[in-house]
């Protein structure tokens, strides 16, 4: 399966308003950049169309340009090597690619092979969840990821003491990209990745922790059965989306039976904890 890369050019402001239009129409990966940022598609989803639609409601909102381009799956790797960088997040984990240089001097170190998998800890939703699971007690704990991409919050739970994670994705190749990121931080005993929705929890046993990284509409539609995993006393971390859909999040989560601890922002994306009733 190849890809479109939807490149966009427009204010910061209107830049956080556009992924979210994208989002819904079926876009699952986003990369900020200086000018903007790129969206990504399965090439049989891309509908030029739906693209015009979106951009032309906002032209006239401040400068706005895009395009797209059709990238091969055998060719991301030069893709996000050539513009993927390390990072350091909270001051304390250490996120960076095999031909990145060791941060020893950090607490945790996550090694990441991108692929066309979300979560590389540049985006704001991925480092807001890590500097919350910083803040939750893992130790010991069966742990519940969904939505995982690269499996980065699943390797971040076994750093923090997890016993067990289960990393679920609907994309196929963002499965394997978990999996192959668990084998190159060494945590492939503890982290099992599983290719699947809400279903494919079906059967399982109830986790300690959750950690849910995925987009308003899917935590709003899931946030029942979030909470018929989640143990009691349990919390669960919630991000991907933004600071003005946190009240309706709110209103979902706390109807579910969740009690609302805390929640931070940065660029106007949200990462809240709740947490079940014990």
């Amino acid at each position: 399966m190849d890809y479109v890369e939807l490149r966009v050019q427009a204010p910061h402001e209107l830049a956080d308003i556009l992924v979210a239009e994208l989002a819904e129409v079926g876009y699952n990966t986003f990369e900020d950049n200086d000018e903007g940022f790129c969206a990504y598609i399965d090439e049989d989803q891309f509908a030029s169309d739906d693209v015009a639609e979106i951009m032309a409601r906002y032209q006239g909102q401040g400068e706005l340009q895009f395009d797209h381009r059709i990238i091969t799956r055998q060719n991301w790797n030069a893709e996000w090597e050539k513009n993927f960088e390390a990072l350091v997040i909270a001051d304390r984990v250490s996120v960076r690619a095999p031909f990145h240089p060791a941060r020893p001097d950090l607490a945790h170190e996550i090694v990441i092979m991108p692929r066309m998998s979300f979560g590389t800890g540049h985006h704001d939703t991925t480092a807001l969840m890590i500097t919350n699971q910083l803040d939750v007690d893992h130790q010991g704990k069966r742990v519940l990821d969904m939505g995982c991409g690269t499996g980065i919050l699943a390797v971040m739970a076994v750093h923090l003491g997890a016993s067990y994670v289960l990393a679920v994705d609907v994309e196929p190749w963002t499965a394997e990209n978990a999996a192959d990121n668990a084998r190159e931080n060494n945590v492939q005993d503890t982290v099992e990745a599983r290719l699947g929705d809400i279903t494919a929890l079906e059967g399982e046993e109830l986790f300690d922790l959750i950690l849910a990284n995925i987009n308003r509409n899917v935590l709003l539609d899931d946030m029942p059965a979030y909470a018929r995993y989640l143990k009691p006393g349990g919390p669960i971390l919630f991000s991907g989306f933004y600071e003005e859909d946190l009240a309706q999040i709110r209103a979902a989560a706390e109807q579910a039976g969740f009690r609302y601890e805390s929640h931070r922002v940065q660029n106007h994306w949200v990462s809240a904890i709740f947490r079940q009733p014990a």
